[in-house]
Protein backbone atom coordinates (compact mmCIF):
# COMPACT_ATOMS: atom_id res chain seq x y z
CA UNK A 1 0.00 0.00 0.00
CA UNK A 2 1.12 3.55 -0.47
CA UNK A 3 0.26 4.90 2.84
CA UNK A 4 1.96 1.95 4.89
CA UNK A 5 1.36 3.67 8.40
CA UNK A 6 -2.08 4.21 7.68
CA UNK A 7 -3.95 4.00 10.83
CA UNK A 8 -6.96 2.21 12.07
CA UNK A 9 -10.20 3.49 11.89
CA UNK A 10 -11.64 5.74 14.14
CA UNK A 11 -14.35 3.60 15.84
CA UNK A 12 -11.28 1.07 16.25
CA UNK A 13 -9.36 3.16 18.24
CA UNK A 14 -7.42 4.63 15.18
CA UNK A 15 -5.86 8.21 15.40
CA UNK A 16 -7.28 11.37 14.07
CA UNK A 17 -5.47 11.05 10.59
CA UNK A 18 -8.25 7.95 10.34
CA UNK A 19 -11.05 10.90 10.06
CA UNK A 20 -10.62 10.55 6.11
CA UNK A 21 -12.03 7.05 6.85
CA UNK A 22 -14.99 8.39 8.62
CA UNK A 23 -18.94 8.69 7.13
CA UNK A 24 -20.00 12.10 7.95
CA UNK A 25 -20.58 13.28 11.23
CA UNK A 26 -24.66 12.31 11.72
CA UNK A 27 -25.13 10.00 14.76
CA UNK A 28 -22.70 10.16 17.79
CA UNK A 29 -19.61 7.85 17.86
CA UNK A 30 -15.89 8.36 18.17
CA UNK A 31 -15.33 11.02 15.32
CA UNK A 32 -16.61 13.69 17.69
CA UNK A 33 -13.57 12.99 19.81
CA UNK A 34 -11.02 12.71 16.43
CA UNK A 35 -12.63 16.06 15.50
CA UNK A 36 -12.16 17.74 19.15
CA UNK A 37 -8.37 16.11 19.10
CA UNK A 38 -7.80 17.79 15.33
CA UNK A 39 -9.14 21.21 16.39
CA UNK A 40 -11.70 21.51 13.97
CA UNK A 41 -15.81 21.65 13.83
CA UNK A 42 -18.24 19.03 11.98
CA UNK A 43 -18.88 21.67 9.61
CA UNK A 44 -15.48 22.29 8.70
CA UNK A 45 -14.36 18.68 8.63
CA UNK A 46 -17.58 18.52 6.26
CA UNK A 47 -16.14 21.39 4.07
CA UNK A 48 -12.96 19.91 3.58
CA UNK A 49 -14.09 16.42 3.00
CA UNK A 50 -16.64 18.05 0.28
CA UNK A 51 -14.00 20.57 -1.16
CA UNK A 52 -11.61 17.61 -1.69
CA UNK A 53 -13.88 15.70 -3.54
CA UNK A 54 -14.22 18.41 -5.51
CA UNK A 55 -10.39 18.71 -6.99
CA UNK A 56 -9.64 14.80 -7.11
CA UNK A 57 -11.40 11.49 -8.03
CA UNK A 58 -12.84 10.87 -4.25
CA UNK A 59 -15.77 13.05 -5.20
CA UNK A 60 -16.68 10.32 -7.59
CA UNK A 61 -18.51 7.55 -5.92
CA UNK A 62 -22.44 7.41 -7.05
CA UNK A 63 -23.23 4.38 -5.30
CA UNK A 64 -21.94 4.42 -2.49
CA UNK A 65 -23.15 4.95 1.09
CA UNK A 66 -23.09 9.14 0.93
CA UNK A 67 -22.55 9.51 -2.81
CA UNK A 68 -18.31 10.34 -2.70
CA UNK A 69 -15.45 8.29 -1.74
CA UNK A 70 -14.58 11.15 0.52
CA UNK A 71 -16.74 9.21 2.63
CA UNK A 72 -15.54 5.73 2.44
CA UNK A 73 -13.60 3.40 4.70
CA UNK A 74 -10.05 1.39 4.50
CA UNK A 75 -9.68 -0.60 1.78
CA UNK A 76 -9.18 -3.42 4.54
CA UNK A 77 -12.72 -3.05 5.91
CA UNK A 78 -15.40 -5.27 3.49
CA UNK A 79 -17.54 -2.72 1.17
CA UNK A 80 -18.95 -3.87 -1.57
CA UNK A 81 -20.28 -0.23 -2.29
CA UNK A 82 -16.93 1.65 -2.42
CA UNK A 83 -15.06 -1.52 -4.17
CA UNK A 84 -17.77 -1.60 -6.97
CA UNK A 85 -17.18 2.21 -7.36
CA UNK A 86 -13.58 1.82 -7.20
CA UNK A 87 -14.01 -1.68 -10.23
CA UNK A 88 -16.16 1.36 -11.93
CA UNK A 89 -13.91 4.59 -12.50
CA UNK A 90 -10.85 1.88 -12.54
CA UNK A 91 -9.19 3.35 -9.44
CA UNK A 92 -6.53 1.03 -7.78
CA UNK A 93 -6.44 0.31 -4.04
CA UNK A 94 -3.04 2.23 -4.05
CA UNK A 95 -4.40 5.42 -5.90
CA UNK A 96 -7.48 5.37 -3.09
CA UNK A 97 -5.17 5.49 -0.34
CA UNK A 98 -2.61 8.02 -2.21
CA UNK A 99 -5.76 10.50 -2.17
CA UNK A 100 -6.86 9.37 1.03
CA UNK A 101 -3.22 10.41 2.76
CA UNK A 102 -3.80 13.37 1.20
CA UNK A 103 -6.98 14.28 2.66
CA UNK A 104 -6.30 13.02 6.38
CA UNK A 105 -3.18 15.40 5.83
CA UNK A 106 -5.45 18.17 4.80
CA UNK A 107 -7.60 17.20 7.82
CA UNK A 108 -5.22 17.43 10.84
CA UNK A 109 -2.55 19.45 9.18
CA UNK A 110 1.57 19.06 9.03
CA UNK A 111 1.82 20.31 12.96
CA UNK A 112 3.99 18.35 14.84
CA UNK A 113 2.11 16.27 17.53
CA UNK A 114 2.87 16.83 20.87
CA UNK A 115 3.35 12.83 22.45
CA UNK A 116 5.21 13.04 25.61
CA UNK A 117 2.37 11.32 26.97
CA UNK A 118 2.52 8.45 24.61
CA UNK A 119 6.44 8.19 24.93
CA UNK A 120 6.38 7.85 28.74
CA UNK A 121 3.94 5.45 28.64
CA UNK A 122 5.57 3.18 26.17
CA UNK A 123 8.40 3.83 27.91
CA UNK A 124 7.15 2.34 30.96
CA UNK A 125 4.77 -0.23 29.75
CA UNK A 126 7.28 -2.36 27.86
CA UNK A 127 10.33 -1.31 29.56
CA UNK A 128 11.95 0.85 26.74
CA UNK A 129 14.07 3.84 26.61
CA UNK A 130 12.31 7.21 26.13
CA UNK A 131 14.30 7.62 23.07
CA UNK A 132 13.27 4.56 21.36
CA UNK A 133 9.76 4.70 22.45
CA UNK A 134 9.69 8.06 20.40
CA UNK A 135 11.80 6.60 17.69
CA UNK A 136 8.96 3.85 17.81
CA UNK A 137 5.99 6.22 17.40
CA UNK A 138 7.83 8.33 15.09
CA UNK A 139 8.12 5.46 12.54
CA UNK A 140 4.60 5.04 13.01
CA UNK A 141 2.89 7.93 12.06
CA UNK A 142 1.87 8.82 16.11
CA UNK A 143 -0.49 6.00 15.87
CA UNK A 144 0.15 4.67 19.27
CA UNK A 145 -1.69 1.24 18.30
CA UNK A 146 0.59 0.66 15.79
CA UNK A 147 3.72 1.40 18.20
CA UNK A 148 2.54 -0.74 20.32
CA UNK A 149 2.63 -3.62 18.03
CA UNK A 150 5.86 -2.63 17.00
CA UNK A 151 7.84 -2.81 20.03
CA UNK A 152 5.53 -6.30 20.80
CA UNK A 153 7.18 -7.45 18.12
CA UNK A 154 10.76 -6.10 19.01
CA UNK A 155 10.23 -7.56 22.45
CA UNK A 156 9.62 -11.44 21.15
CA UNK A 157 12.78 -11.28 18.56
CA UNK A 158 14.50 -10.63 22.20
Amino acid sequence: MVWEDAPSHVCRGGDKRAMTFCCPPVKPCPITLALEDAGISAQEYVEIKENFGKKTRLGEGEGTCFGSLVWCCKPSKPCPLRDMVLRRIEMTTDEYMNLKHQLSQELVGHDPVNNEADIKALSETFNVSLDEAAQVLSECGNDIKTAIKIIRMKNLEL
